[in-house]
């Protein structure tokens, strides 16, 4: 019994060491095979390589392959068998090639533990090499336009046809370098007859807008997924037989041509631009009556960040509430539509006839290659009268003058201590009077004195912040903004000379926006003192451009001429007072 149990023992022994040696075998030989050769150039290769004893997992290296494929992803299945105490390991790499053009290629040697497998030479041949045979499944793409502009939206269209019902299966979005790709909408499904065969289709829009100029290659998507396969030889109709179908989308170049050099606007490329407002019926205001003005900028092709700004001028005579601005992007038939809505309060101060200047957006037409304008024209409103301010109603408990009194006492006079009882009262009412007025008085003394005083050190803190400044920041910053009022100044005179009204209200906004020290969506040169010249001739510049009779040439060159020459005195007023602040570092402890 003991000779047993020790023999039984030895050979479980023999064994493990068997399986322990052959499993840490290097590996004997490697082979590398594919399942097509040639191949289409919108198909799939499966690519396999078997190792012949033990070897890593990742000991294949795929990285040769990106030249000439596109590699999807790599699986790996370990296999060990005992066959009479013979252990046999083997392991295998599968992965998915996807040629992107024609031609021969060559799949490299791979060297997996030492050893290596051969180079294999596969044919990609053009599609219509296929035959007359209708093909089971393959996707084709296509673009609006090959040839646009930088920022410029492209439409992009991916339709997969199948011959039989797809169990599952994934459509990966298009590639391209230096592209924003979203996709349209949701997937349209539909039958049709292409060749004499019967297809179910899918179709899917992408959006492609172009972050970068040159010339690209937009990458076709590709398909993986499992079809339903005919079964021939198929016994039980409820067991279903599936395969695995690889497809890529054709690749396609495009060319994106940058920003033209004439374009001294925000760049906004679209097949449509167009601004509107809502606004009331009713084109007579009431002073001190808000009216809510509703301005909205929508564009087709464009995405809502490369919306600009709503430029919005507005006469002084009104009070401005502004609300902030909203953008929001939407798609509609294939099109993205992007919008800025902004919304603002207007309050008129003054009666009379205002008008009130154009809104314009320039914007460039991809279709044409001009620059064009949305505009919403200049308007003329009539502010009224408030009735409800006009009508005066006497202060209560206020002494009303009583003549029949005076007549009464004329015809029948009053004894004489009833008339100096009468005149005491009336002396002691002024007097009354005459001390609240005093009190008044003092009480509103006593305010603009603190008021002074409030307004004193807080003027007083911040020149001392400021010229606790260094020195090099302060003078760097002046130079900066000199240069910058420099070239605004110059494009104002341009826009005079020039004779462009509508050119001289930007330039002049920008111009403003260079010299004040606030930051406000609208400038009003009788705002400020140094400017307070500009706004006579402006606002006759104004009403020659919106008036009814057409402006006589003379009559524009004299408000020009008027209108230049305060631009010139208003700079001049501005460079003195600048001259005058300091730009010096205070004392370190200044005198109290």
């Amino acid at each position: 019994m003991k000779a047993l149990l020790l023999s039984t023992r030895l050979i479980t022994f023999i064994f493990v060491c068997m399986i322990s040696f052959d499993s840490l075998a290097d590996v004997n030989a490697v082979e590398a095979t594919i399942d097509r050769n040639p191949v289409m150039v919108d198909e799939a290769i499966r690519l396999t390589i078997t190792a012949d004893g033990s070897a890593e997992r990742d000991a294949f290296d795929s990285a040769s392959l990106l030249k000439d494929f596109v590699v999807g992803r790599t699986s790996v299945s370990s296999q060990t068998s005992i066959v009479n105490f013979d252990t046999k390991r083997t392991t295998t790499w599968t992965t998915t090639l996807f040629p992107r053009k024609e031609g021969t290629f060559t799949i490299p040697a791979f060297s997996i533990e030492g050893k290596q497998t051969s180079p294999i030479q596969v044919k990609v041949i053009p599609i219509q090499q296929s035959g007359n045979v209708a093909r089971d499944y393959f996707v084709t793409t296509d673009i609006d336009v090959t040839e646009s502009y930088l920022n410029q939206q492209l439409l992009y269209t991916v339709k997969l046809f199948l011959s039989s019902s797809i169990e599952r299966g994934s459509l990966q979005a298009p590639e391209m370098p230096n592209a924003e790709i979203k996709q349209l909408g949701e997937d349209k499904q539909y039958t049709d007859i292409v060749n004499g065969r019967r297809y179910q289709i899918i179709e899917r829009d992408f959006a492609v807008i172009p972050q970068a100029s040159g010339e690209f290659t937009l990458r076709g998507p590709i398909f993986s997924g499992e079809v339903m396969a005919a079964n021939t030889n198929q016994r039980f109709g409820f067991f279903n037989r599936t395969q695995q179908v690889n497809r890529v989308g054709p690749d396609i170049t495009i060319t994106v041509k940058p920003i033209p050099k004439d374009i001294d606007y925000p760049w906004l490329p679209s097949e449509m631009v167009r601004i509107d407002e809502e606004w009331p019926q009713d084109e007579r205001f009431v002073v001190g009556e808000p009216v809510t003005r509703i301005i909205t900028l929508t564009a087709l092709g464009v995405v809502e960040q490369q919306l600009p700004e709503i430029p919005e001028f507005y006469p002084p005579d009104f009070k401005l509430y502004p609300d902030q601005s909203t953008t929001t992007t939407v798609e509609r038939d294939g099109n993205l539509i992007a919008q800025r809505q902004t919304s603002i309060a207007i309050i008129p101060t003054t009666v009379g006839t205002t008008v009130l200047p154009d809104i314009t957006v320039p914007w460039f037409n991809t279709l044409t290659g001009k620059t064009e304008y949305a505009t919403i024209p200049a308007r003329s409103i009539t502010v009224v009268p408030n009735s409800t301010q006009n009508t005066k109603t006497p202060p209560t408990g206020m002494n009303v003058p009583d003549e029949q009194n005076d007549d009464t006492v004329t015809e029948t006079e009053a004894p004489p201590q009833q008339a100096m009882d009468r005149e005491n009262g009336s002396v002691s009412a002024e007097l009354a009077s005459l001390w609240r007025i005093i009190y008044a008085l003092s009480a509103v003394s006593i305010l603009l004195l603190l008021a002074l005083l409030v307004t004193y050190l807080v003027m007083r803190k911040r020149r001392v912040l400021v010229t606790r400044q260094p020195i090099g920041a302060i003078s760097g910053k002046r130079d900066s903004d000199s240069k910058k009022e420099k070239h605004a100044l110059d494009n104002v005179m341009k826009a005079i000379k020039a004779k462009q009204p509508d050119a001289i209200s930007h330039a002049l906004q920008a111009w403003m926006a260079t010299i004040s020290d606030e930051k406000k969506a609208q400038y009003t040169p009788s705002d400020y003192d140094v400017t307070a010249g500009i706004q006579a001739p402006f606002n006759q510049l104004q009403q020659l451009r919106f008036s009814e009779h057409k402006a006589q040439h003379a009559d524009l060159d004299e408000v020009l001429q008027a209108l230049s020459s305060a631009v010139k005195h208003a700079r001049l007023l501005w460079q003195q007072s600048n001259a005058k602040k300091p730009n010096r570092l205070s004392t370190l402890y200044p005198a109290s």
